[in-house]
Order: C-alpha cells, then sequence, then structure tokens
C-alpha cells in the first residue's frame, strides 16, 4: 500500500484546484447568503408593514374581542356596510370584517372584504377569535358558565420512567428523533453529493485515457481507495469552507445592510412568541432543555462519526465501482437504484419504525444490516442501545466495506480497461470471477 499515500495526495490536489471545485466552493455559500439576506430583508420589510382591519360588528357583541397587535390594527365601525367598504377602500386598509345579524334568528353570517385575498394565517386567526367568542355566547344562552366549564378542563402530563428510576417524557422522543433524523438526513446527502463526485472522477480519468498510465504501476484496490479518501478529504474541505464562509458572511450582511435575522419573524413565530408567555408552554419549554441534556451526548458524537465515516466508505466503494463500469454518466442511471434502495429503505425504517419502537425486531435487524445500519443505528442510539451492539454494528459495517472494498476492485480493474460497451449486470458478475 506504498502508493497509497501518493494517490490520496494527487486526487485531494486535483479536485481542490479544479476551477469547478474553487468556483462553487466560494460562490455556493455567497448565493446561499444571499438569498437569506434577501428573505430577512422581505420579511423585515413585511413586518414594519401593519394591516388595518376594520370591524362592522351589527351584533355588537364580539368586536372588543379582537386586540390590536405589533402588525394588525383593528378599528371598529358603526355605519351601513356601503359606506365601510367605500371608508377601507378611501383609507387603502386591508380589510373588512363584517359580522351580519340574521333577522330570523340563524347563525351570523360572516364574510371578510378586501382588495386582494387575505393572509391565510390571518383569516384563520380571526376564525379561531370567533369561534371562542360565539362558542361562548352560546354557552351563556343555554344557562351554562364558559369560566366553568373552562376551569373544569383537565390537563395531563403522565410521567415517564424506567425500571431502574430514568425519568423521560414525550418531549424526550421528539428530541432523540430530531437528532436521528438530522444524523441520518446529512449521512443520505453526503453519500449522494460526494459519492456522484466519485463516480464522475472515476468517469472522466477512464476517458481521458490516463488510467491506463496509471494502473500499470498501481493496484486497482489502491487506485480506487485512493480516490475514494481524496475525494472525501476534497469534501469536507469544501464542508469547512461553506461553514466559515457562511458564518463570516452572514455577519457582513447584517452589519453592513442592516438586516437583522432575528427579525424573521412569521406570523407563525409571532404565535409562538405570544404562546411562551404562558406559564404552561414556559415548563413545556424547561422539559425541552432537559431531555436535551439526558441525551447521551458523548456516545452520539463517537457513534455519529464512525458510523458516518463506515456508512459513507462502504457506499463510495460501490460508486467507484459503477463509474468504472461506464463510460459516461448516462449509463450509471441503470445500477443507481440498487445502491439508493437501501438509503431510502434505512431513511423511511428510521422515521416510521425506530421512532415507535426503536428496540423492535425491525429495527433491531436493519441497525445490523451494513446498508441501512448507518442510518438506522444513528437513529436508535439516542433512545438507548448496548454499547455491545453498536459495536457489533460496527464490526460487520467495517467488514462489509472491506469486502465491498474487495468486490468493487474485481469491478473496477476490468472495468476501467473496457470501453465502447455499455455492460449488463450478467456481464459485470463474469468480472468478478475473473
Amino acid at each position: 500500500m506504498n502508493h497509497l499515500p501518493l494517490i490520496i495526495k494527487r486526487e485531494y490536489l486535483t479536485k481542490v484546484k479544479n476551477k469547478a471545485f474553487i468556483i462553487m466552493t466560494f460562490l455556493s455559500p455567497i448565493i446561499f447568503i444571499t438569498l437569506i439576506a434577501v428573505v430577512a430583508y422581505l420579511t423585515q420589510l413585511n413586518n414594519e408593514s401593519t394591516k388595518v382591519i376594520s370591524i362592522l360588528d351589527e351584533t355588537n357583541t364580539v368586536e372588543k374581542s379582537f386586540k390590536s397587535s405589533e402588525n394588525t390594527t383593528y378599528t371598529i365601525l358603526n355605519m351601513p356596510l356601503k359606506d365601510a367598504k367605500g371608508l377601507v377602500q378611501t383609507t387603502q386598509g386591508y380589510g373588512l370584517l363584517h359580522i351580519k345579524k340574521n333577522s330570523d334568528g340563524s347563525s351570523n353570517t360572516i364574510t371578510f372584504y378586501s382588495k386582494e385575498s387575505p393572509s391565510l394565517t390571518l383569516i384563520s386567526d380571526i376564525e379561531r377569535t370567533l369561534e371562542k367568542e360565539f362558542t361562548n355566547l352560546e354557552l351563556q344562552k343555554r344557562g351554562v358558565d364558559p369560566n366553568m366549564i373552562n376551569a373544569s378542563k383537565v390537563t395531563l402530563n403522565i410521567a415517564q420512567e424506567s425500571f431502574e428510576g430514568e425519568k423521560t417524557s414525550k418531549i424526550d422522543s421528539i428530541i432523540k428523533l430530531i437528532f436521528g433524523g438530522a444524523a441520518g438526513y446529512l449521512l443520505f446527502m453526503f453519500i449522494i453529493i460526494y459519492g456522484n463526485m466519485i463516480m464522475r472522477s472515476v468517469i472522466e480519468e477512464k476517458t481521458s485515457r490516463i488510467i491506463e498510465v496509471i494502473i500499470s504501476s498501481v493496484k486497482p484496490v489502491q487506485l480506487m481507495l485512493g480516490k475514494i479518501i481524496g475525494t472525501s478529504l476534497a469534501g469536507i474541505t469544501q464542508f469547512v469552507i461553506w461553514i466559515i464562509l457562511g458564518g463570516i458572511l452572514m455577519f457582513v450582511v447584517s452589519l453592513v445592510l442592516g438586516i437583522d435575522m432575528s427579525q424573521m419573524q412569521t406570523p407563525q413565530q409571532e404565535m409562538m412568541r405570544q404562546a411562551m408567555e404562558n406559564p404552561e408552554v414556559n415548563q413545556q419549554a424547561q422539559d425541552l432543555a432537559n431531555a436535551f441534556m439526558h441525551l447521551p451526548l458523548v456516545n452520539l458524537i463517537f457513534a455519529f462519526i464512525l458510523f458516518f465515516i463506515g456508512g459513507y466508505l462502504l457506499y463510495s466503494s460501490l460508486y467507484a465501482a459503477i463509474g468504472a463500469a461506464v463510460d459516461n454518466e448516462t449509463d450509471t442511471q441503470q445500477f443507481m437504484l440498487p445502491i439508493l434502495m437501501p438509503l431510502i429503505l434505512a431513511v423511511y425504517i428510521g422515521i416510521f419504525t425506530v421512532v415507535e419502537d426503536p428496540h423492535g425486531t425491525v429495527s433491531t435487524i436493519f441497525s445490523f444490516v451494513p446498508f441501512t445500519s448507518p442510518v438506522v443505528m444513528l437513529m436508535r442510539i439516542p433512545f438507548g442501545v448496548p454499547l455491545w451492539q453498536q459495536l457489533v454494528s460496527l464490526l460487520i459495517l467495517i467488514g462489509s466495506f472491506i469486502f465491498t472494498v474487495w468486490f468493487a476492485a474485481k469491478i473496477y480493474r476490468v472495468g476501467i480497461l473496457m470501453y465502447g460497451k455499455k455492460p449488463s449486470y450478467k456481464e459485470i458478475f463474469k468480472w468478478i470471477k475473473y
């Protein structure tokens, strides 16, 4: 393996010195931060505008239920509907809420008049306010005190505790799902992005015929491993540059343009801010912080690094084998599905099975299957997986990687010298036996 460091160095320098790689490394965060800045600026402008909504309440029952906020102002009108419409249009108001009192005693007719289609969030807020007020009025008509009903409501929060005395909660499961899902998604995207980069690198060298010179002095397995590791290091370099450059650009944009990213408040975020003032919601926020602290963070970090590297190397070797077997990217499509299917299956099992039963038969089995274990095991670990299971799964993954490298190298050593013919699965199987 004396040539391996040289191959890794060559692959790494070839990638990082490539003009397209350099351009995308610096251009991608600029485009991303620019989009964020534009959204922040437009959101800030939107937040500075105040919606003026006029209310014409013929029932004189719900007009006091509407409270003006920072971005919405409610005004009460007392005039005929025709005059109210004209006044709102003249003053450029956002809309007119008309609550008509039906003379036959039926339910009141409610209409919102506006020049353009109103905000869906605003209409939903108005509906909730009116529903609550009309419900209370209906209860009073029937001789029922709404305060008594509200006071009689019971809120349950079932305490969860293991037989060993470890306390958990529903929020713990949500936090664990978020961490596991983020780890699995990051691995999934990294494999697809940089696995394709490895495959394209093999195809480029194969079509340029430079591979014929290289293969005369280097073993195929060394060349393949060098490509995988070198390209991976280039990908990590690009990822680190994105994070550093993105942070710098975010700071510069906020400072120069005067855009406060914290002002990117949507109506939903405003509702969340108001909800946080509720003591019950504050308690839930505390539970959320406690759930985060209960996570096995050290175990998660080490497991993430090891399973991430193992899973990436496993799939990268397959991408390299596919690149060696074909002459162009168009021909790779027939071989991509068998690679992507285990990844998609792993994400599906992680989201729909691990969450419901992290220690069940399906979750446990697929956390040992090497093609799904990097995702499934990472999603199981936050729920508490014995260390011996993690080690066994990791050893199986490493062993599968070594076998896959041997397997892919057999395809690689024949495929890199094959030109002008689209191989079938039958022919690839023959290459393995050579």
